[in-house]
């Protein structure tokens, strides 16, 4: 067997593993097919073409539906790879939003682009289009979790919840190659314990081989805190102030686990009755996908839900919003108001605007919800810089900026050891392979849980290993 790194291999994006074995003849397939992030042209050189001959591979697996682990699957596609694509349920009816609204994006930049460039610069084009995305569609199989699947002769597939967003999976991988059999586990993204919505990562058998992300291994999370009471005192100084509360917030995941606060302190009657708007095209359609799924949510949603409580994203005061129109007439509407809207680092989309028109005021409040990466609009307010450039013009930040933190989706160092050290209590793991993280983060990870593997590596971009089976 041959495992080659073709992504996220001492970096944190574009997660792309190959696995080449003979199981019922030569079997290729990839574990994810992300999109390189960061700067344009760098990750636009990434991003242009493929090292996994595409039109070779058997299928392809799939672990969740963020961008930088499913971001170039109709890229694939177009370049001839026309197996079938492995994912959870919920992943399957996420990426159809995801990768929509990707391609849009690409095409719409591809066109400003091109107005731009010289007659002498290299054509703009998009790495994919939305007729791309309807061909992916098509090759999609969706499968439960703890379901054995035979996905090939001699391969098996078995999803785990990796409770890290709504259908991420930890897949499991049993290939047969002559008498000799091997398991081999990647864990995708993994989640956190104890988090809203989302059931803990599920702890596995000692795998022979396991590929595992190392984003957090040399940090300790914050704790959350209580995260719910702080959003309910927000919402209450809003209403006293007869003010505005911008939430910037991801539509994926950090808008859904707001809205199961909010719905929280409407059930105990500690939410103040303003109105409180999602404006968010997106976050609206992944919600519907959230609010489809719950079966697959923790017990205390359960719980909630066999309360009486039919809708765990829906109380009286909380408005959808899905027409620009309608988004517009936020900016114009007096009295107090909160609303959650798109970008969480606060560089595109609608929550742009509402900042345009609330950061001025010194009663207003802004309540960011996560990391704020460097040279983003959303570090700036956290640094609380005294103006912010927007559309190309500078606004005076008066406004006050709260930092909610402990809110992340990705298991941390307390939480990845817990989960080696639960699956090593079934046995050995014979080998580990590190990824979705830099460096640092792949030598931190060999110190956290080396004793919980006999070998351990930490892959580079393009490098390949050939590991023997065990069994």
């Amino acid at each position: 067997m041959r495992l080659t790194f073709l992504g996220a291999a001492g970096e944190v994006t574009g997660s792309q593993h190959l696995v080449e074995a003979e199981a019922g003849g030569r079997f290729r397939m990839l574990f994810d097919c992300g999109l390189f992030q960061g700067a344009r042209k760098e990750s636009r050189q990434k991003n242009e073409s493929f090292d996994c001959r595409p039109e070779t591979l058997d299928c392809l697996v799939l672990s969740h539906a963020h961008i930088d682990h499913c971001g170039r699957v109709p890229q694939l596609v177009a370049a001839g790879f026309r197996g079938p694509i492995f994912c959870t349920k919920a992943t399957a009816d996420i990426i159809e939003l995801m990768l929509l609204d990707s391609a849009k994006i690409q095409m719409e930049d591809a066109a400003y682009l091109a107005d731009k460039l010289g007659p002498d610069d290299p054509a703009a084009t998009p790495l994919y289009t939305t007729d791309d995305v309807a061909q992916t569609l098509k090759q999609v199989e969706a499968l439960d979790y703890r379901d054995p699947t035979r996905i090939y002769e001699g391969v098996t597939l078995t999803f785990h919840d990796a409770g890290h967003i709504l259908g991420s999976a930890i897949s499991e991988l049993v290939i047969q190659e002559g008498t000799q059999q091997t398991r081999v586990v990647f864990t995708g993204d993994m989640g956190r314990r104890g988090m809203p919505l989302l059931n803990d990562p599920e702890p596995v058998d000692a795998p022979d081989i396991l590929i595992s992300e190392c984003l957090y291994a040399g940090r300790s999370h914050p704790a959350p805190g209580d995260i719910k009471t702080t959003l309910g005192e927000l919402v209450m100084a809003a209403r006293d102030k007869d003010s505005r509360l911008i939430l910037p917030a991801f539509s994926l995941g950090r808008t859904q686990q707001i809205l199961y606060y909010l719905n929280e302190l409407w059930n105990e009657k500690q939410l103040a009755p303003i109105p409180i708007f999602v404006d968010s095209p997106l976050a609206t359609r992944l919600t519907a996908i959230y609010r489809s799924q719950t079966d697959i949510m923790d017990d205390d949603v359960q719980e909630t839900l066999d309360a009486g409580d039919d809708d765990v994203f829906k109380f009286p005061t909380l408005f959808y919003v899905r027409k620009r129109d309608g988004s517009i007439a936020l900016n114009r509407r007096e009295g107090a108001f909160a609303v959650i809207s798109a970008s969480g680092m606060c560089e595109n989309g609608r929550v742009v605007h509402h900042l345009k028109h609330a950061i001025g005021d010194p009663k207003n409040d802004v309540c960011l919800l996560g990391y704020q990466a460097p040279r983003t609009t959303g570090r700036r307010l956290s640094d609380r810089d005294e103006t912010i450039r927007i559309h190309g013009k500078r606004y005076d930040l008066n406004a006050t900026v709260h930092q909610l933190s402990g809110l992340s989706a990705h298991a941390d160092r307390e939480d990845l050891h817990w989960w080696f050290e639960q699956v090593a209590s079934t046995g050995p793991i014979d080998r580990a392979f590190f990824v979705h993280g830099e460096p640092e983060m792949q030598k931190d990870m060999a110190s956290l849980v080396g004793d919980f593997v006999v070998r351990h590596d930490a892959p580079k971009m393009g490098q390949s290993f050939e590991v023997k089976p065990t069994r």
